[in-house]
């Protein structure tokens, strides 16, 4: 009996690349710390949204390490989608200690599979800074997620230059998942979850328009930052940037930029999760394999078959599907391989 349930146990899918065996890493997979979500109470529930916490894929355990054993999914970066930033500093304070503790108490319990961004206070920009450097110095952590507004607010304001200030210094992955676009909500009302399917990637799209526009990137050249679902809108249509600046000079003299506005994109990171192999095909040929990691969105049912995404896609060299796979997010996030 017993080796009869040995042998249907699920096997864990071991991902190869011309016979050699790859880590994979998923740098986007969210979780959530069920005694942070209790300090805010339903308000940080929103309807669909990641912090749901009905929502079962969200915890962390056996059954998560399962399903990264049958998508062949070595290591997962944990984040949590920020629900907190319209609270004061007190409260704050304790949802992100408990938050980050919480997920570094889970990378200990399983080493060799997780590892976590910090979740930070962006609205109190001092103190998220001080909590990326806890976060990262004392707790183990390998960056922070925040969201690509706080409270309508740009990320890109002068305000919150202490965080990136801190990112680069720390050499901190900086993770940006878009919140949506509330002011749209009326326009997205309807069939086909606009609110996401459109929402999501178009705030990604404004929110690092404005960090290349508004200078971050200049004062800051050395930030690591990844961008969820491939950027957004971005990446394909960024030649656009370039010739407002040509078309419309006086619009673009604000804040003078160090070179074109697509030339950032360049020294910015992408996820995989753009569904098709023509537009992974895309991406890599815009901004080159080095730039592009891997990314699941799980527990949300986007893409679980990520790591056949970017094995299946064509052109690609035997390096290209490594460094995508997980050789890139080795490197920012500091993991062995």
């Amino acid at each position: 009996m017993k080796a009869a349930r040995a042998q249907s146990a699920p096997q864990r899918r071991q991902v190869s690349v011309s016979g050699r065996r790859i880590k994979t890493i998923d740098v986007h997979s969210h979780c959530l710390v069920p005694e942070a979500l209790a300090l805010m109470g339903t308000a940080a529930n929103t309807p669909g949204g990641s912090n749901r916490t009905d929502n079962p894929g969200l915890t962390i355990g056996p059954e998560r390490l399962r399903v990264m054993d049958e998508q062949g999914i070595d290591v997962e970066a944990l984040s949590i989608n920020a629900f907190w930033y319209a609270t004061d500093r007190d409260l704050a304070a304790k949802i992100i200690r408990i938050q980050n503790e919480k997920l570094a108490d889970l990378c200990a319990k399983y080493p060799d599979r997780l590892v976590a961004f910090a979740t930070v206070a962006l609205q109190h920009p001092e103190l998220a800074a001080q909590q990326l450097e806890e976060g990262v110095k004392k707790l183990g952590l390998r960056g922070a997620a925040i969201g690509g507004h706080v409270n309508g607010e740009e990320i890109s304001s002068p305000r919150f230059d202490p965080f990136w200030a801190k990112a680069e210094e720390l050499q901190a992955l900086v993770f940006i998942h878009p919140q949506g676009i509330p002011e749209l909500q009326k326009r997205l009302e309807g069939n086909g979850y606009l609110t996401n399917v459109i929402g999501n990637p178009l705030e990604t799209t404004i929110a690092l328009s404005h960090l290349i526009f508004d200078g971050t990137l200049d004062k800051f050249p050395n930030l690591k930052i990844c961008a969820a679902h491939g950027g957004g809108y971005l990446p394909s249509y960024a030649d656009r940037s370039d010739h407002g600046c040509v078309t419309f000079p006086a619009n673009c003299s604000a804040t003078p930029l160090k070179k074109h506005p697509a030339e950032y994109l360049r020294q910015l990171y992408f996820d995989s999760l753009v569904f098709t192999p023509e537009a992974l095909r895309h991406l890599i040929a815009q901004y080159g394999a080095s730039q592009i990691v891997m990314g699941t969105d799980w527990p949300f049912p986007w893409t679980t078959t990520a790591v056949d995404h970017i094995l299946k896609t064509p052109g690609m060299s035997v390096a290209e599907r490594e460094a995508i796979l997980g050789g890139n997010a080795a490197k920012l996030l500091r993991i062995a391989t």
